[in-house]
């Protein structure tokens, strides 16, 4: 399987990064461990995650997931070894100060993962979300203690549009802290305008790896979803309807157009175009069984033409 560069980490990654955030919630611990095998059986080799994945569940409190994996990893002698590990700091954990980038909650915060997760070291740690609070200094600051320390060894930040990165970018180099190496924005074939524009233009220009998140539009980019109807009982039901609109229905079209023309699924398509993407170092897919999984591999080995390319992405601009 043919790895990308991750901007200037000096990781080399396969082009499917999987979203952790179904681990302990969609996916019980004994099918994540399944699904976790199969995606490395597969020869991929990067996991996102979040200290905050799954706190929307009932009954959750955030770092389900981080659970999940500190567990397949004691249970997987040389796992650890094997795959990049990205998470993420900076949203609300529930208790006093327990969310933003200050520096004194990111200490915090890297422990607590560190520890469900049960590894030395972070190989991506994320600024999860903006906090206007915090300048960027501290927040970078508190980065390069952790850097130093080897706890972590390279940082990225999600959410951030171009004013916010370029800001960050200034501060690193003003004060002679560590920059930004990873974005993470969300993209796919529905939703390009948090990155297509200025943060793409500035990710070229700095060498800034990009993985997205919602690379199938929360399932949306399946065709599974063409109604209301279709939504009925599914958890991501509501995140699903802002797509159902008449460029939604010409995006699956083209899509489904494609997928016959490669004999492949929409979803594999999807990925297909976000992996051959100017800019995009790998998009992030969740897997909830390893039949999925098994289509991501297809989706990593499929060449779209220049025509489809084409017609994918003027379907939806």
């Amino acid at each position: 399987m043919q790895k990308k560069t991750l901007g200037t980490t000096g990781f080399d990654i396969a082009p499917i990064v999987f979203g952790g955030n179904v681990l302990g919630w969609t996916t019980d611990e004994a099918e994540s461990f399944r699904v976790l095998d199969a995606f490395v059986d597969h020869g991929f080799d990067a996991i996102d995650t979040a200290d905050v994945y799954s706190a929307w569940a009932d009954g959750h409190r955030g770092g389900e997931s981080e659970t999940v994996l500190g567990k397949w990893f004691a249970a997987r002698p040389g796992m650890r070894d094997r795959v990049k590990l990205f998470t993420k700091v900076g949203s609300d954990m529930g208790g006093p100060g327990e969310k933003g980038l200050s520096e004194a909650w990111i200490t915090t915060a890297v422990e607590r993962s560190l520890q469900r997760m049960g590894v030395e070291a972070i190989d991506l740690y994320f600024s999860h979300w903006p906090d206007p609070t915090v300048g960027h200094a501290e927040t970078l600051g508190a980065y390069d203690k952790l850097l130093k320390a080897g706890k972590i060894k390279a940082i990225g930040a999600s959410n951030y549009d171009a004013g916010l990165l370029g800001g960050a970018l200034k501060t690193a180099r003003d004060e002679g802290l560590p920059a930004y190496q990873v974005i993470q924005p969300e993209y796919n074939l529905y939703d390009r305008g948090a990155f297509e524009g200025p943060l793409r233009d500035l990710c070229l220009e700095n060498g800034i790896g990009v993985v997205t998140y919602f690379s199938l539009a929360a399932g949306f980019l399946s065709g599974k979803y063409r109604s209301a109807a279709d939504l009925s009982g599914r958890k991501r039901g509501g995140m699903v309807e802002k797509y159902l609109t008449e460029r939604g229905m010409r995006i699956l079209d083209v899509l489904e157009e494609v997928a016959r023309a490669q004999s492949a699924a929409p979803a594999e398509v999807a990925l297909a175009w976000l992996i051959a993407r100017e800019g995009v170092s790998a998009p992030i897919a969740s897997a909830t069984t390893v039949a999925q999984v098994e289509s991501f591999a297809k989706a990593a080995s499929l060449t779209l033409s220049d025509d489809e390319m084409a017609r994918l992405t003027g379907a939806g601009a």
